[in-house]
Parts: C-alpha cells; structure tokens; sequence
C-alpha cells in the first residue's frame, strides 16, 4: 500500500496532511456534537422547574452555571422574558446565530480540506502528465514503463484527492445541519421556559 501510494509523488504529502486533518475534525466534531451533550435535558428540567416557582433570578444563576450553548441561549431568554413575542424572538434568534458559531467550529477547515484535495489531486496529474510528455520528448514511446509510471502518478494523485474529497464533504455537511437542528431545538426549548413564565 505504501509504495502504492509513494508512486503517487510529492503532492500524496498535503494530501496525507489533508485526510489526517479531516479525520482528527471529523472525529472531535462527533464527539462535541452529540445531542446529549448540546442539549442536557436536566438541567433544562431544572430551570423550568424554577420558572414555573417564579425564581427567575435562580434560574439565571443555573444557567450561568453551566456555560454550555443551550445554558447561554437559555440565560438570554430569561433575562429578555418581559419583551413582546417579537422582541423575543429577534433576541433568542441573535442568541443562536451567536452558538452556532461555537457548534461550527473546524467546520470552516473540513469544508476547505473538501475543496483543497481534489484541486491537489489535479495538480498531481498535471505533474504526472508532464512527466509523461517529457519522457516522450526525450525517449520516445519507446520506454512504456516509463509512460506507464507518469500516468500512474497522474491518475494515484487524483483518485487520493477524491477519496479524501468526498466523505470529508458529506460529514461537513452533515455537522453544519445538525448543528443548525440543534440551536432551533435549543431556541424552541427557550420559547417554552418563557411561555412557562407567562402563564
């Protein structure tokens, strides 16, 4: 597998650096964006709980307590309750597109190691085909293993950068929606902690 690989020439470098990046974010983003973790349903409980005693104040302190996205969207609802439905909503929607910067985070380097690979893979060909064309200059079509081995590097370099290209697109677009579910499911959990303390 390695020589393999090593035929594919120098551009297999960023493309190795490409797919261990990918994967070291493919592997942080599943672990920091599990659903349990984002939205930790006890201590929501807790602060409904308090709302519906009308401690509003303690509400806040347990919010603050757990500096988490839903603890922050959470503590701006509650300290923005008094407004109208529309004030509110423009507030908690602010509050969320603030989160889903910190629920996006190294998804702007997933999606540019998405783009970057296969342009590296087409480099690579390019590189291999010159190769190639230098060889017929110099030797002729006489020497096919030589031919064969520009060709090889041309066609390695670029199966690499879609190999890499793709399942690195697929998880970025995933991590981008389900972080884009999880604030609105934050947002509609606020909604109903103020509807608890307008009652």
């Amino acid at each position: 597998m390695f020589e393999f690989l090593a035929r594919g020439g120098v551009l297999m470098i960023p493309l190795g650096v490409c797919s261990i990046l990918a994967l070291a974010i493919v592997l942080e983003r599943t672990l920091n964006l599990r659903t349990k973790k984002i939205i930790q349903l006890d201590i929501l409980q807790q602060v409904r709980d308090l709302v519906a005693e009308n401690q509003v104040s303690d509400a806040m302190t347990l919010c603050r307590r757990y500096p988490s996205v839903m603890g922050r969207i959470l503590l701006v609802t509650i300290a923005n309750h008094d407004r109208n439905r529309e004030e509110l909503r423009s507030v908690v929607e602010d509050a969320g597109r603030q989160e889903v910067t910190t629920l996006d985070r190294n998804l702007g380097a997933l999606g540019t190691i998405a783009a970057i690979a296969p342009l590296l893979g087409l480099t690579g060909t390019v590189f291999g085909m010159i190769r190639t064309f230098a060889i017929i200059s110099e030797k002729g079509i006489a020497h096919p293993s030589q031919l064969a081995g520009g060709i090889s590097e041309a066609l390695i370099t670029t199966a690499t950068g879609l190999v890499i290209a793709i399942p690195t697109l697929i998880f970025y677009n995933y991590f981008t929606n389900k972080a884009d579910r999880l604030i609105l499911e934050i947002e509609k959990h606020s909604y109903r902690v103020v509807e608890t303390l307008k009652r």
